[in-house]
């Protein structure tokens, strides 16, 4: 059987397009419940992690966010001039910057805590389909992982 290259280029055929508008439109959501905290998205998961472990490396940061540098180091300087982090400099390696949170970047997770419950409650999908959902957009992201190292 021949490829159908016709087909294969239609939009209805393409993973990629359900990912780009799904992700789109669940990331929309958080909008009105991060915008009265001045957040965005990407500083908010950038709180999120460094909610789960303060003082820890851009890189690592990065690491957990699949962002690159670029993309991190200017959040990070905006969250610095806002009062919620501090950026200083590896004492062991000049080259590593270290990201802790101030007691305001603390503060602001009790200010967030319901965003979580909230976006949730936008989303009309059964718990079941949402961990398989979960656990499918993780296999396919980490096999793209795997396929940037060979």
């Amino acid at each position: 059987m021949e490829f159908d290259y016709h087909e294969a280029m239609k939009l209805a055929n393409q993973l990629c397009f359900p990912l780009y508008a799904a992700s789109r439109n669940v990331i929309g959501l958080y909008t009105p419940w991060l915008k009265p905290l001045g957040l965005t998205y990407t500083q908010y998961i950038v709180f999120l992690v460094l909610w789960e472990k303060d003082g820890i490396t851009v890189g690592e940061i990065c690491d957990r966010l699949m962002l690159d540098n670029g993309t991190v180091s200017p959040l990070l300087k905006k969250m610095q001039q806002a009062g919620y982090v501090e950026r200083k400099r590896s004492e062991d390696d000049n080259r590593v910057v270290v990201i802790t949170l101030t007691e305001e970047g603390k503060a602001l997770q009790e200010r967030a805590k319901d965003v979580p419950g909230k976006v949730a409650g936008c989303i009309d999908l059964p718990l079941e389909k949402a961990q398989q959902l979960y656990s499918l957009l993780y296999e396919l992201l980490d096999n793209q992982r795997v396929g940037k190292e060979t």
